[in-house]
């Protein structure tokens, strides 16, 4: 049997769905990280059936938004103390700056570099958000 051990501090991203967890391990760049990091697998789970996980070894800075709209159903849990000591469950932001950039040529952010143009979530199954000055619509 696979054990890995309990993390004195630092965060766990758990409830990731099934195969999607190295996708967000590349996002938040952990592959070239110098901490401790563990990606697991296909780990039983009697809410998803099979579940992802991440741990790392220390704390670091996490967009959640950027996880939020990659996985809307995961949680981020901080460890202390070999403890769970926040809970932070995710949805779909409503708003977010500076992740997506307008794919419309013609949008006055591409023309003049507007940089963290706000976008709006307009279809939640979709995951779609559209820009601030355009309307154009986008998802990750």
């Amino acid at each position: 049997m696979l054990k890995i051990d309990s993390i004195k501090r630092g965060i766990v991203i758990d409830h990731i769905k099934a195969n999607c967890g190295y996708r967000i391990f590349k996002e938040l760049g952990l592959h070239k990280s110098d901490h401790r990091v563990a990606l697991i697998r296909n780990v039983p789970s009697k809410k998803l059936g099979k579940k992802d996980l991440i741990k790392i070894e220390n704390k670091i800075d996490l967009d959640l938004n950027i996880l939020g709209i990659m996985d809307p159903g995961l949680t981020v849990n901080i460890v202390e103390g070999e403890e769970i000591k926040e809970k932070i469950k995710l949805s779909l932001p409503q708003k977010v700056n500076g992740i997506f950039e307008c794919k419309n040529p013609r949008c006055v952010t591409t023309i003049e570099n507007i940089e963290n143009v706000e976008f709006i979530l307009v279809d939640k199954e979709k995951k779609e958000y559209k820009c601030e000055y355009c309307d154009t619509k986008t998802s990750l």
